[in-house]
């Protein structure tokens, strides 16, 4: 078969390193790919969100399958476009993607089918939004409404750092992401990244992963797209997991269906595990990234006939898919200055020799090779994913570590403490 890929991240590495391996695919294309994804894909010089250059390549290459990585191309309805072309895809329509691309849509959705969540106020003047936070308790939770690549959320600790940033969001802090502003209550334990596919009409459970949101140790700093992540979720019980299909999954791929945006992709829930049992933070309508990384390390089945079933709609007709035991845990490797300013066209070398290690996979994410010396280089903010096995989870941690050692590269940035919420009970 002959399949695209689109997408540049860690996320898109560890897709392509995984449907690589599917004897069932002939050819694999990335657009746009890195540097790391040139190594199992061939790379088409076509960027995610370029809509006309997508569909131009789309119908000139005929794909037997198009596998949407980000969420960017699913909330401008690239899915919609290839369905009317009759194409084979893996992702959601644009208006099933309003579960990542509009919070406030998704807690209006989770008020019809009694999905649980955080008590929540939605608001489109600075005023209002104000005049809530005096009737809450801190800490406040502010989510900009549209997509705002994972750092739209923040939460201050106080009621004057709250109404400061309320002023920067409805000032365009996010741009038009934070035109709408949803605040709600915080929640208190642990979080928890759960993954499902769902073809429309029913869901398939895949695994639980954890990730790290802030930028620095100890869970300090502002949220970034994630620094980290760590596969299995031991808070993530057997328990859990049956009350999160049955309150959770099940009733979204229903209520959505019923609402006539049948949801063909992954369900991404971002989950807080309460004492009052798992409550909905939010939905991504994409793998995660950096929680793909890992869970795509412990996937032992064919990921290809998973994602075809999803789109033909035949989930049911496929068995449960077959997981590695060991755990698994990332490193994110970000540029400094991260999630803030920082510099591209650094050179990185040691990657090969990271790769060596026993149970060790880089995933690549913000990198480039150079034109004339071929050297690696950033090329974004996090740059590289440092995925490890192993027999427990602090081997798998310690060889992550090991591995991060073997990276030379002057402006590394990464947390040192990733899983320490799991290893802290070990």
């Amino acid at each position: 078969m002959k399949l695209l890929l689109i997408g540049s991240g860690g996320r898109e590495h560890a897709l392509a390193w995984k449907l690589a391996q599917s004897p069932d695919v002939e050819t694999l294309h990335c657009a746009p790919g890195n540097a790391g994804i040139a190594e199992v894909a061939d790379i088409v010089d076509v960027a995610a969100d370029d809509m006309i250059g997508l569909l131009a390549l789309i119908q000139r290459e005929s794909y037997d399958l198009v596998v949407v990585g980000p969420e960017q191309p699913l909330a401008m309805g690239l899915v919609d476009a290839l369905q009317d072309l009759g194409v084979p895809v893996f992702g959601p329509t644009q208006a099933a993607a309003q579960l990542e691309s509009s919070k406030a849509f998704t807690k209006a959705f989770c008020d019809r089918y009694d999905i649980p969540t955080a008590g929540y106020g939605v608001f489109t003047d600075v005023v209002a939004a104000k005049a809530h936070l005096k009737t809450m308790t801190a800490p406040y939770v502010l989510k900009a409404d549209g997509l705002a690549a994972g750092k739209g959320v923040v939460i201050p600790e106080t009621l004057q750092d709250a109404e400061a940033e309320l002023d920067d969001f409805f000032s365009g802090k996010f741009g038009n992401a934070s035109e709408t502003v949803v605040i709600e209550d915080f929640m208190r334990g642990q979080e928890a990244s759960f993954f499902a596919i769902s073809d429309g009409k029913s869901a398939l459970p895949l695994i639980a992963a954890q990730d790290h949101k802030r930028a620095f140790d100890g869970d300090e700093g502002p949220n970034t797209g994630g620094m980290g992540a760590y596969s299995p979720a031991p808070v993530f019980t057997d328990d859990i997991l049956s009350t999160v299909m049955e309150k959770i999954i099940q009733p979204t791929v229903y209520g959505m269906a019923k609402d006539g945006h049948p949801f063909k992709g992954v369900l991404f829930a971002g989950l807080m595990i309460t004492e009052d049992g798992p409550k909905l933070i939010e939905y991504n309508a994409r793998f995660g990234d950096p929680e793909c990384q890992v869970i795509m390390r412990r996937l032992q089945s064919d990921l290809l006939p998973i994602l075809l079933a999803a789109d033909a709609g035949t989930l049911d007709t496929v068995d449960a898919p077959a997981w590695f035991n060991e755990p698994v845990a990332n490193v994110v490797l970000a540029a400094k200055g991260y999630p803030g300013a920082y510099k591209k066209g650094t050179v990185i070398s040691g990657v090969e020799t990271a790769n060596e290690r026993d149970g060790v996979v880089v995933f690549h994410a913000g990198t480039r090779r150079g034109k004339n010396c071929g050297k690696l280089k950033a090329n974004g903010g996090r740059v590289l994913n440092i995925t490890a096995s192993g027999s427990t989870l602090r081997e798998a941690v310690d060889t992550a570590y090991a591995a991060v050692d073997d990276i030379k590269w002057s402006a590394k940035q990464y947390r040192t403490d990733i899983a320490h919420h799991a290893l802290a009970k070990t």
